[in-house]
């Protein structure tokens, strides 16, 4: 199929969502991170539980905002970049790390005085990432693995998975059309404001800049106003 960055697109008529009337097509375009993150958290029961997200682009900012809206008890957000993890801290996680200043592993022993995180979610789809991730689970805890990485990737699953008799799922996309019903209700509730994570709002005529700015890894949900 052709690609969607046009003022017009062709898809199966099974693939079509018809947005609610009071959401804006602004708030609309950015369903598709946040139906991500809404599924991925979706696969655990958050309530009252420690949550970590590996990754705070806009999927992981949307899961760490989802977590929380699930009750649980505090939720983390890891990243390398200052901007990603300021806009993560704006919209409610209790704790940012910045794992290029920070040894995550051992910051979350700290924290959780070693018991490990309930629930860890990987979005980098970075290999030594996904190690560190693992090594902050507890034993018995859920990790959610959602990252697209490059190739194989070694991991110790003896010690971090085995012996932890952590319980792995895998995530991609969204549930037709299970997860498109909670993601709306979420936003129809008035309970969660997804606009503050659009950082950027551009013509289509700037495809190249915005293309850039993602790359960049400094900002949040990117928009076309066409």
């Amino acid at each position: 199929m052709d690609g969607a960055f046009s003022e017009y697109a062709i898809l199966p008529a099974v693939c079509a969502w018809k947005l609610d009337p009071s959401i804006s097509y602004e708030i609309g375009s950015t369903m598709e991170p946040f139906g991500i993150g809404v599924h991925a958290i979706s696969k655990t029961k958050p309530a009252g539980k420690k949550v970590i997200v590996f990754g705070c682009g806009p999927i992981g900012i949307y899961a760490q905002m989802v977590a929380k809206l699930s009750g649980a008890e505090y939720v983390i957000g890891v990243d390398i970049t200052k901007e990603r993890l300021d806009l993560a801290k704006k919209m409610g996680t209790d704790i940012i790390l910045n794992s290029k200043e920070i040894d995550v592993v051992a910051e979350v022993d700290r924290i959780t005085k070693g018991f490990g995180m309930d629930i860890v979610v990987e979005l980098t789809g970075n290999k030594a990432v996904l190690n560190d991730a693992t090594r902050t689970l507890r034993r018995g805890g859920d990790i959610v693995l959602v990252g697209l990485f490059s190739g194989p990737v070694e991991l110790d699953l003896v010690n971090n998975v085995i012996y932890k008799e952590a319980n792995v799922y895998g995530v991609t996309g969204r549930i037709m059309w299970d997860t498109w019903w909670t993601a709306q209700s979420i936003i129809l509730s008035g309970k969660m404001d997804v606009r503050p994570v659009i950082t950027h709002y551009l013509d289509l005529s700037d495809f190249d800049q915005a293309f850039q700015l993602a790359e960049s890894a400094k900002t949040g949900k990117i928009v076309f106003r066409i």
